[in-house]
């Protein structure tokens, strides 16, 4: 995976799945975490991001995805374990089968990542922003429909 140390920086290129059905976005978190993000994961050496998003998805959720096209570019800085992260990501708008459990709205999908158990859920994009969502941009920008790609810098 592409994420290294770099003077006091925790480096991170990660790819990210926007999952939408109707007026509901597929969000996550880790179990034991209080906050939620979109899911995805950072990008392998010699993998094209759009790539890194579907294999992520099935490693997590065991669900095919189909890549749609990029959202957003974004340049995110923050602090986490400690040390101040520069992430650079790549939001993907994707599509789910129909016939998957995962595209129920109503109800939580538990998936794996390593060793920690997910908790993915499915929120009306009208409600994002009184969740605790991260990136913040995201709380507003996934509730606007969009068209090309739009650039964010995220600090903190």
């Amino acid at each position: 995976m592409i994420s290294f140390d770099i003077a006091q920086y925790r480096f991170d290129l990660r790819a990210v799945a926007v999952a939408v059905r109707g007026d509901y976005v597929l969000l996550h978190r880790v179990e034991t975490d209080t906050f939620w993000s979109l899911p995805g994961g950072r990008v392998e050496v010699g993998e094209e991001a759009a790539h890194a998003v579907v294999r992520e998805m099935h490693e997590e959720l065991g669900v095919a995805t189909t890549v749609d096209g990029l959202l957003f570019a974004v340049e995110n800085f923050f602090e986490g374990d400690g040390k101040p992260h520069h992430e650079i990501g790549f939001y993907f708008a994707v599509s789910l089968p129909d016939d998957s459990p995962v595209v129920d709205v109503k109800r939580e999908h538990i998936g794996m990542e390593s060793t920690h158990r997910l908790v993915f859920r499915w929120f009306r994009r009208q409600d994002l922003p009184e969740l605790d969502l991260y990136p913040a941009f995201l709380r507003k920008a996934l509730q606007e429909d969009h068209s090309g790609i739009r650039h964010f810098v995220q600090y903190g």
